[in-house]
């Protein structure tokens, strides 16, 4: 029973150690979390700048885990490209060993007269933990709390390292045997560090516990080294288990790298201390040498530094391997031309801006094909749900994020070269337009989270509501699809016609939102299905909104007084006697509204429904 008791000790500080270095470094992130996000965003192509990076943002956190997972992050949300994340994870390798610099405070033992008596970890720990509990409950301020949950980490870890150290002093003999045993069977040294490390799920803690042991009893290098090494992998393991949940290929590349790398980095290790070994340079007094806390940080952070600092230069090697490893998830078809378009923004083009918009015009159409086919697939899933549909609609939302951000950045850039009048008037008006789709696409989606939420209320909308709703349908169809054809060609023509067509649109949701409030006051319609019907119509009239926008846009093209002056014209055309735009707009007035008027307000199944709630009511009252 002795030794099921001691166990719980030890893991009783191992717990302490786990969850001070959790709040520790917590409460940096909180403090240090947008700026860290900012300049990992910021960092070049150039893999030494990443690596100093990830070293210093690892040296913040205290944990390359939580630096590669945000590094991932980022490259997901494509502010960072993998190419640029590699020297981030190399870096980040090296800046997680400053917590073992961290724990050697445990080694200091001056006296009570010397300054350094100040930094033994039983000063510190119990200093942290007043100062922490004093910042968090009687300081009121912004940063309190987040320093207060700094300190009293820190506090933490360190009461679980001594705790820890006190429980393996008891067992210093067992400990000694077990360690010298791999001290004979590195490969069972290795494998111990990779097993606990993924088990712990933190370098950094089992490098404590090593660090703990040699505090108390002391170790030597002939006996740890190969446990240091494991550990190294087994950290790069975790990360990737973390890393690649629900991860895009690029995110997963990431993860890859760090234990492609980790991997190298063993074999030079193991392949130095062999070389070193057998000609005499690391000599028989190092090898069997008894290290401290401190020197098993030294040897640790050595590990994690001289292969970062001598394989940095093989980081395309690494790259190359990782793209191997990890294949490019097949593209949709529909999806193809989306990518082509994309691809053709090069920057080599910025020579002749006219050409370069000409490339950024194929995105613009591009996305509008994209927005089209989400609403398409919103209008289906309202009539035929299928749970495949939403999957598609998402991925597609995805890949409209990624070009307007990639056409977005390349605009941007393509500014300084922008000298003629012409070329500016189109690079406002592709800027405007690919926002539009990008919104188009955004409003697509809100209709089919409606549609679920109607779904998961178990709920749906009666037979006229959705023949309302199908008129509202077509007349979306049909001014996408003007709109679109219009910036293809640049037809003014077509252009002209989306504003009255907008203005029916405008004029059928009012009515038809007036039929809706109808059905809720005469109590044909319920409160949840009332809900998602307006909502639908709200996404519905706001998607006609930005078509109008993009009409206008192209008709700056050629009419050059609408240029800034956008929502005076819309005001004196709507107000305006203009032959062309009445007519077109009672052709579509009768168009939709014709249709309209032929749906009842109410069903019979409406009122039935009605008058059998209604009956239902009197009964419970009845009794």
């Amino acid at each position: 029973m002795a030794i099921f008791y001691t166990i719980i000790a030890f893991l009783g500080g191992l717990a302490m150690f786990l969850y001070g270095m959790r709040v520790m470094g917590n409460g940096l992130k909180s403090s240090s979390g947008g700026a860290m996000k900012t300049a990992l965003a910021r960092v070049t192509n150039k893999p030494f700048m990443g690596f100093l990076l990830g070293m210093l943002v690892a040296c913040i956190i205290q944990s390359s885990t939580a630096t590669i997972v945000i590094t991932v992050g980022l490259v997901g949300a494509g502010l960072l490209t993998f190419h640029q994340s590699i020297g981030i994870v190399l870096g980040a390798n090296v800046g997680t060993a400053i917590t073992a610099q961290i724990i050697r405070l445990m080694d200091v033992s001056s006296g009570m007269e010397s300054p350094l008596y100040f930094f033994k970890a039983d000063n510190l720990a119990p200093l942290a933990l007043v100062i922490g509990i004093v910042m968090i409950m009687f300081v009121r301020s912004s940063s309190s709390d987040t320093i207060g949950n700094i300190a009293f980490g820190f506090g933490i870890l360190f009461m679980g390292l001594i705790y820890m150290s006190g429980v393996v002093a008891g067992f210093g003999e067992q400990l000694s045997s077990l360690l010298t045993a791999f001290g004979n069977n590195y490969l069972l040294g290795f494998l111990s560090g990779i097993l606990v490390t993924g088990v712990v799920q933190s370098s950094s803690a089992v490098v404590g516990i090593i660090q703990s042991i040699a505090s108390s009893i002391g170790v030597s290098f002939q006996e740890v080294f190969a446990v240091i090494i494991g550990v190294n992998i087994g950290d790069c393991l975790t990360t990737y288990l973390v890393s690649r949940i629900g991860a895009k290929p690029n995110q997963r590349r990431t993860a890859v790298v760090h234990i492609v790398y980790n991997v190298f980095a063993a074999v030079l290790i193991a392949a130095l201390i062999a070389i070193t070994r057998s000609t005499g340079l690391l000599s028989d007094e190092i090898w069997t040498s008894t290290l401290n806390s401190g020197g098993v940080a030294n040897m640790h952070g050595l590990f994690r530094l001289v292969p970062a600092v001598v394989l940095l230069p093989l980081t395309p090697l690494f790259e190359k391997i990782s793209v191997a490893l990890v294949h490019d998830e097949p593209i949709a078809d529909e999806d193809k031309n989306a990518i082509a378009a994309l691809d053709a923004l090069d920057e080599r083009l910025f020579e002749s801006p006219a050409l370069a918009l000409d490339m950024v015009d194929g995105v613009v159409l591009e996305m509008s094909e994209i927005a089209r086919h989400n609403f398409d697939a919103c209008v289906k899933q309202l009539f035929d749900y299928d749970p495949k549909r939403s999957q598609r609609i998402e991925e597609r939302e995805n890949l409209l994020d990624r070009m307007i951000d990639a056409a977005n950045g390349y605009v941007v850039n393509l500014s300084p070269h922008v000298t003629r009048e012409v070329d500016n008037r189109k690079q406002n008006s592709v800027l405007k337009a690919l926002i539009c789709y990008e919104r188009i696409g955004d409003l697509a989606v809100n209709i089919n989270e409606e549609i679920e939420k109607l779904r998961a209320a178990n709920a749906e909308f009666s037979t006229n509501a959705m023949e309302e709703l199908r008129i509202a349908f077509d007349a979306i169809y049909e001014i996408l699809d003007t709109v679109t054809e219009a910036y293809r060609y640049k037809n003014m023509e077509l252009a002209a016609k989306v504003e009255p067509l907008e203005e029916v649109i405008d004029d059928l949701i009012e009515d038809m939102n007036g039929r809706h409030v109808y059905r809720m006051v005469n109590h044909l319609c319920d409160a949840i299905r009332g809900i998602h019907y307006q909502a639908i119509l709200t996404n519905i009239e706001h998607i006609s909104d930005k078509c109008s926008d993009i009409a206008i846009y192209i008709l700056e093209g050629e009419h050059t007084e609408i240029f800034g002056n956008e929502h005076t014209y819309i005001h004196d055309l709507h107000h305006s006697n203009q032959e062309e735009y009445i007519n077109t707009y009672k052709e579509d007035y009768l168009k939709y509204f014709g249709r309209l008027e032929q749906i009842p307000i109410s069903s019979f199944l409406d009122k039935q429904a009605a008058e059998e709630e209604a009956a239902s009511k009197l009964a419970t009252n009845a009794d």
